[in-house]
């Protein structure tokens, strides 16, 4: 059973900053995309961060370019998200997301049809 398990929330004040850990199972992450989405009370999961395993591809949602990145390690089986220079809306719910098959990167973002997500860990952002 695949499992997918954040860590790294938390509360700070607006221009800190946050680094998210999700450690997956074996295998895991061998997958074309994964990625870390959000979600903030009333709103809709969105993409933050993507990685197009086929090629490396990275992307990242406008309201985050520049300020966060995400990484990878398969010998950890780990997703990381680094967070700096946050802002109060960053706050939401934050999960990790593996186990998509795709042929191009902009499919990554497709959060219906990930097969394996974690709790989630919440971070808050305070002005």
């Amino acid at each position: 059973q695949v499992r997918m398990v954040e860590s790294g929330g938390g509360s700070v004040q607006a221009g800190g900053s946050l680094r998210l850990s999700c450690a997956a199972s074996r295998y895991a992450l061998h997958t074309d995309c994964m990625g870390w989405f959000r979600q903030a009370p009333g709103k809709e999961r969105e993409g933050v961060a993507i990685i197009y395993a086929a090629d490396g591809t990275t992307n990242y949602a406008d309201s985050v370019k520049g300020r966060f990145t995400i990484s990878q390690d398969y010998v950890e089986n780990t997703l990381y998200l680094q967070m700096n220079s946050l802002k109060p809306e960053d706050t939401a719910m934050y999960y990790c997301a593996s186990g998509m098959t795709a042929f191009r990167a902009s499919t990554c973002w497709r959060t219906d049809e990930y097969r394996n997500w974690g709790q989630g860990t919440q971070v808050t952002v305070s002005s």
